[in-house]
């Protein structure tokens, strides 16, 4: 695969299919990007899983930490790294070592290793190099255009709504539960009274 340019079919596939998605280097600090990222895709529904071994055992956003992939006792979709990218080997290698694998390695922005990526592949999995996945999701969701940011996603179609208050718009995924939340499923409620 050409990991200079991705089709958005590709990466919205990845983020419409992936329910969890483990971090490895997220900063408990509120202004480090990787905080940023986390806390965004843990709103969006995704079930986040910290990786810190500095901060293993404590919590960021109410998740607990963990200090390698292999201590996650749940199955891991995406590996996200927030790392340096002469990490990335040793950060896939663990991760093949996974039963069962993650579906998706995902490097962060200026993160690029192609013996990472090529191992990845080897073995199956996507990969997605140079990419954040906060902004690829705002991106395709058309909320990253509220802020005046051109998307390269030119559509007709109204985005959908995830309810009241600050908005939040979808890939039209499923929360990690399957299903709506409760308070989206009483704003979908509301429209439908409402245009009767």
């Amino acid at each position: 695969m050409d990991h200079n340019t991705y089709p958005d079919s590709y990466i919205r596939g990845i983020l419409n299919t992936a329910k969890s998605i483990a971090m490895v280097g997220v900063s408990p600090k509120q202004n480090r990007p990787s905080y940023f990222a986390f806390k965004y895709l843990l709103e969006r529904g995704y079930r986040m899983l910290p990786v810190n071994p500095g901060q293993a055992g404590q919590e960021i956003l109410g998740r607990r930490v963990y200090a390698t992939l292999a201590d996650i006792d749940e199955p891991i979709d995406i590996v996200d790294i927030f790392r340096a990218p002469q990490y990335a080997v040793a950060i896939v290698e663990e991760a093949l070592a996974l039963d069962p694998r993650p579906q998706v390695i995902w490097m962060q922005l200026g993160v690029r290793n192609e013996e990472a990526a090529a191992k990845a592949e080897a073995a199956g999995l996507k990969v997605v190099m140079n990419r954040c996945p906060k902004i690829e999701y705002g991106r395709l969701s058309s909320e990253i255009g509220w802020m005046g940011v051109n998307s390269r996603t030119i559509t007709s179609k109204k985005a959908h709504r995830l309810g009241r208050g600050v908005q939040r718009l979808s890939l039209d995924r499923p929360t990690i539960t399957g299903g709506a939340t409760a308070a989206a499923e009483r704003a979908q409620q509301r429209d439908v009274d409402h245009h009767q």
